[in-house]
């Protein structure tokens, strides 16, 4: 079967790994063979991701889209820059990408090292300085967790930037971990069947929200920032709270997965193969007007 015009910059630039004019972000990268598929592994996931859930509209009379690539600090942020980078440098990625990090004003942040970094690496950035850590330690009373709130300030922050930016869509860096987690925590404790969606529109309409790493496992992001020696920036904030509702469900799913191998990734399978014919909300399916199609037959 011939190959796709994807498909054949895909295997040409395949050849090219070597080179130098692959992006800076990946300078330095193992040559091992265990990287080699770590790496392909991630891109893979990111593609599949991004073809799914339509994040590019490959309409070529549509105008190039302009993304916001929200930057932490943390291995997540870090892999899913540079793999956004390597499916443009490989022609995949039809889109201006700029990379943005929101100071929050934490104590002790390092505000230098991502200025620095992506100043390196040829990215286009901005820096944003909000002191929202004031606001959420004002607000939030002692002893609760300060994610929701914190959350919230940032991401009203980030559309701001995205529409000063030209950008049509804020890209965060959740993976496949994060969304499972969130569906148990709603599960657990807010009694509905919900998650992080890989795409979504903002409340007011004029902003596309996207999660490209949907099919990432965490580990692997680990794995990948780790072999890159990204500097990473751990978040202070809320990392040193005891009883967080998200840890706790780590644990579980840890427990099941160390129990059950590939139980993750089943369980998030579950989330892609949803049948609400077999759940019991009325509003997503018609349980009233269901007839039996065969009825009359049947009552002879």
């Amino acid at each position: 079967m011939p190959l796709g015009r994807a498909a054949v910059i895909w295997h040409m630039r395949a050849m090219l790994d070597d080179a130098d004019d692959i992006h800076p972000l990946f300078y330095g990268a193992p040559k091992t063979t265990g990287f080699k598929k770590l790496r392909k592994r991630i891109v893979q996931n990111v593609r599949e991701a991004i073809e799914q859930y339509g994040m590019v509209n490959r309409d070529p009379a549509a105008p190039v889209a302009k993304w916001l690539v929200c930057l932490s600090g943390g291995k997540d942020s870090y892999t899913l820059l540079a793999v956004l980078y390597e499916l443009k440098w490989r022609g995949l990625l039809p889109v201006e990408l700029v990379a943005c990090n929101l100071d929050q004003g934490q104590p002790g942040f390092p505000a230098t090292v991502l200025p620095a970094f992506l100043a390196k690496m040829g990215v286009p950035h901005r820096i944003e300085y909000q002191d929202t850590y004031s606001i959420v330690m004002d607000k939030v009373p002692a002893g609760r967790t300060f994610c929701a709130l914190c959350s919230r300030l940032r991401r009203g922050n980030l559309y701001r930037i995205a529409r000063e930016e030209g950008c049509s869509a804020v890209v965060l860096g959740h993976h496949r971990d994060d969304i499972l987690e969130t569906f148990f925590m709603n599960l657990f404790h807010g009694g509905r069947l919900a998650t992080m969606p890989p795409k979504l529109v903002n409340e007011e309409g004029d902003l596309f929200l996207y999660r490209p790493l949907a099919h990432v496992a965490e580990a692997d992001c680990a794995k990948f920032a780790a072999a890159m020696r990204y500097p990473i920036i751990p978040c202070d904030l809320c990392g040193s709270q005891d009883g967080l509702q998200r840890q706790q469900v780590k644990q579980i799913i840890d427990g099941w997965e160390k129990n059950s191998p590939g139980r993750r990734q089943v369980m998030f399978r579950a989330l892609m193969n949803a049948r609400p014919s077999h759940l019991l909300d009325p509003k997503l399916f018609d349980f009233v007007g269901l007839e039996r199609p065969n009825a009359a037959a049947s009552d002879v």
